[in-house]
């Protein structure tokens, strides 16, 4: 039994000097879009999007779980343009496991972005039942929500970007939506026991099968720059998907923002959650996946911290198991039985593995720098993010000062060195001279 502390004996205590961090923000080519609004009207505009909505047809949009920017902005814009058309929309979750799997959980993720019937005006309807649309050549069942099953035609809007665990011209985006997202807790789960190192030739063909049986018109597919901003919009006709996401996807991989060091001793990150990635934090910035799985991706990182969970995240703690240490806080605010159904949904049972747990953001810090082996307290490599969708702006510890400096194609000095700042609980306190990134929406 785990209690309100933790007491063990670790030679010579955590008293070790941290050495201080400096505010600095990475450099990227960031292009966005200013109104999305407008540009979603845009891509209304074109005759072969407007092709694919007839007027009176009942039109199921779905959303995910994810944290994109600009969602809800989007989704409205979508239902505007769809009612602009003559087609009558509702709104539905396409989020496979998210949400603790239930109905309610799934709409408590969307209103949770601004995602209601008041905000986007159209109804939302979240509910679990599937239907099974046909089998792939392997026997595998293919499911799909029942109420977007029924309507005329379907609508996803989606974020387009690399997905966390497989490489492939296809990742995340409107074919895992479709195919994932659409299938809930149970066609989530027939996809994942064949493997995430199998989805970049699954899911295309599990996309095809629901084409064939039922009207995917559009894919409104959003693409983040490096700051986390709307890069881009598409709106893409069904006929076109699987020439079109490609392309997207490949956009979104020369978007992607990455922490640019080889090697870190010390990654603290402050929150992770489903908002922030489908892993809670990306392994494409933490360099860091799940066990069995091949990744080679840049930072190595030696230890990593982890601070707390996001509020958008409703306790769901998936990912924790990339981290070496986590705090008491954030333990105490899993949620086990969210977590266990979106873990074992995935079938990478590591993801809900509990690290080394600290009383305190201090003692996780600390106990993660004692225990890098070679490197002295003060000459250890820490890097301080909010989580892995913010790594515009960081904080670097003095030791990588001389590389910073050094790159200056890569970085900028934006602060001058402080101490780790602690309340007197052990709390981590902003530091001082942050760059306010958006809220994690």
């Amino acid at each position: 039994m785990i209690g309100d502390r933790i007491e063990t004996n670790i030679a010579g205590g955590l008293d070790v000097a941290l050495p201080r961090m400096v505010h600095v923000r990475q450099r990227f080519q960031t292009p966005r879009v200013n109104d999305v609004a407008a540009e979603v009207a845009a891509q209304f505009q074109r005759p072969e999007v407007r092709a694919q909505v007839k007027p009176g047809m009942s039109i199921a949009v779905g959303c995910g779980s994810r944290g994109i920017a600009n969602v809800a902005e989007c989704a409205k814009q979508v239902v505007a343009e769809l009612k602009a058309l003559g087609a009558k929309p509702f709104i539905f979750p396409a989020m496979g496991s998210h949400g603790g799997a239930t109905a309610e959980g799934q709409r408590e993720v969307l209103e949770g972005y601004g995602i209601t019937e008041q905000s986007v005006g159209c109804p939302v309807h979240s509910q679990m039942e599937v239907v099974e649309l046909g089998r792939l050549p392997s026997g595998m069942p293919v499911y799909m929500d029942k109420l977007a099953a029924a309507a005329d035609g379907v609508v996803l809007v989606c974020r387009v970007k690399p997905h966390t665990n497989f490489r492939a011209p296809i990742e995340s985006g409107i074919v895992k939506m479709m195919t994932i997202g659409m299938g809930k807790i149970i066609g989530a789960t027939e996809l994942h026991t064949e493997g995430m190192d199998a989805f970049g030739r699954l899911l295309p063909e599990a996309a095809r099968l629901i084409m064939s049986k039922r009207n995917v018109l559009l894919g409104v597919a959003m693409v983040e720059n490096a700051a986390d901003e709307t890069a881009l919009i598409e709106a893409v006709p069904g006929p076109a998907i699987f020439e079109r996401e490609p392309v997207l996807q490949q956009k979104a991989k020369d978007m992607m923002a990455r922490l640019q060091f080889d090697e870190i001793d010390v990654l603290v990150v402050e929150k992770i959650g489903k908002n922030i990635s489908g892993s809670g934090m990306d392994p494409n910035i933490t360099g860091r996946n799940c066990r069995n799985v091949e990744w080679n991706m840049k930072p190595f990182v030696k230890k990593i911290v982890v601070l707390g969970l996001t509020p958008e995240t409703h306790g769901n703690a998936t990912g924790l198991g990339s981290a070496d240490v986590i705090t008491m806080r954030l333990y105490r605010d899993m949620d086990i039985a969210k977590t266990y159904a979106n873990v074992i949904t995935s079938t990478y049972l590591d993801g809900a593995a509990i690290p080394i747990i600290m009383n305190t953001d201090r003692e996780a810090i600390q106990l993660a720098v004692k225990t890098v082996v070679r490197v002295k307290p003060q000459d250890t490599r820490i890097v301080r993010i909010p989580n892995t969708l913010q790594v515009m702006d960081l904080h670097v510890s003095e030791p990588m000062m001389d590389l910073v400096r050094a790159n200056p194609s890569l970085f900028e000095v934006a602060g001058e060195p402080e101490a780790f700042r602690f309340d007197a609980k052990g709390s981590l306190y902003p530091m001082l001279g942050r760059a306010h990134a958006r809220a994690e929406v």
